[in-house]
């Protein structure tokens, strides 16, 4: 199947992506139902990729056609076989349980037609071990779309160990229709392209604060203000070889043997969770969340990242 057969789509998932994800389908052309055990869900889902477009037709982000044309491509119901058995492409969007997702893989290997493509959303479970028990595991591959995903350029496409390389060439094709930009890991690993650079960042971030080095909201500020604000147009690895690796890999050779190296998370995360305090969803975590809105700080981020695809519209510059 070519990239341009990717006509129709399935979005399993309401919650945090699912929604966008299927926005990002129907702004590419295709027709995209978002499905969900419930109609109360699946409306709510709809609702959500309109309000999704809303935003980016407001910011100059979508032409009013291709706004029309996708709020007419979306779709959402509560019939899973169905919708499964007559669509070109499924993306799952469910918790990142192991168990469940290849349950889940089996019952869509089972509904969807032999040349469907099955793609997990997950940030860093498997695809491998995900279409286990699938009859046609080369039909199976990762898109790991960034969150929130209607604004986010990243997608990974993770081939898993029997992927044929032709499906994941046809969703990089129809991922860049889309407006994304579509990376390959060539690996099926533990936290593949993106989180694995992100959890080291993590770990040492949280190693710093353990340390009394500096606090969070330094920390924080060092990387919003530092290294994190040339990352959108400045590799890490073209920095390497702007400054010289000869200076670079003295530098790492120097710095490694004081950084956080454990083969777990930091125990001063580990002591936050057992004392329950879980971040914004308990009020306190690194920072004092009675104090400080989540709302304002997603809405500082989404206009950023919003400011920054502008930008990049109109200066898109070399990858």
């Amino acid at each position: 199947m070519s990239a341009h057969a990717l006509e129709t789509a399935a979005v399993i998932g309401t919650g945090m992506m699912g929604p966008g994800i299927a926005l990002t389908l129907a702004l590419g052309g295709l027709r995209a139902a978002i499905l969900s055990r419930s109609e109360a869900n699946a409306a709510a889902g709809l609702a959500k990729a309109h309000a999704q477009l809303d935003l980016l037709a407001a910011h100059g982000l979508a032409d009013p056609a291709a706004a029309a044309r996708a709020r007419q491509a979306l779709t959402a119901t509560t019939s899973f076989a169905e919708s499964v058995e007559a669509v070109d492409l499924v993306i799952e969007s469910a918790p990142e349980d192991m168990e469940f997702k290849r349950d889940l893989f089996a019952r869509l290997d089972s509904l969807a037609r032999p040349s469907a493509l099955l793609a997990s959303n997950t940030s860093g479970l498997s695809i491998t071990a995900i279409a286990a028990r699938c009859r046609r595991p080369e039909r199976v591959l990762t898109t790991h779309f960034w969150n929130p995903p209607h604004l986010m350029p990243l997608v990974e496409l993770v081939r898993g160990e029997r992927t044929d390389p032709a499906a994941v060439e046809d969703l990089r094709a129809l991922l860049l229709r889309c407006g994304k930009v579509p990376v390959v890991v060539r690996k099926d690993t533990p936290g593949q392209l993106g989180n694995r650079m992100q959890m080291a960042l993590v770990r040492e971030a949280v190693h710093i604060v353990a340390e009394g080095i500096a606090s969070a909201e330094d920390v924080d500020t060092a990387a919003k203000y530092g290294f994190g604000l040339r990352l959108p147009v400045y590799g890490i690895l073209e920095h390497q070889d702007m400054v010289g690796l000869d200076m670079g890999s003295a530098i790492v050779n120097y710095v490694a043997q004081d950084l956080y190296n454990l083969p777990r998370a930091p125990q001063l995360m580990n002591d936050l969770v057992a004392r329950g305090n879980l971040g914004v969803k308990t009020g306190r975590g690194f920072y004092d969340w009675s104090v400080k809105s989540a709302d304002e700080v997603r809405a500082r981020r989404d206009a950023f990242v919003l400011d920054c695809l502008k930008r990049f519209r109109r200066d898109p510059g070399p990858r």
